[in-house]
């Protein structure tokens, strides 16, 4: 049983659908890159938060924006 072909369905026929769904992913793009820059500026910029437990979600944190 293999695979001969593959059909992409696109989310919407609609226009105003596509849009819709355009606009949803890109505010889930640009929040969850504009939360790993914070974490990353809050951790740089703050010399307390200079421990094991802020390095490691630093690097978390760096690691997500290496895979959004």
């Amino acid at each position: 049983s293999s695979i001969s072909q593959f059909l992409y369905l696109a989310f919407a026929d609609r226009w105003e659908l596509q849009l819709l769904h355009f606009r949803l992913f890109l505010g889930i793009y640009l929040s969850a890159l504009l939360g790993n820059v914070l974490i990353i500026t809050t951790i740089a910029c703050d010399h307390h938060l200079h421990t094991p437990m802020y390095f490691f979600l630093l690097n978390l944190s760096l690691l997500d924006l290496g895979s959004i």
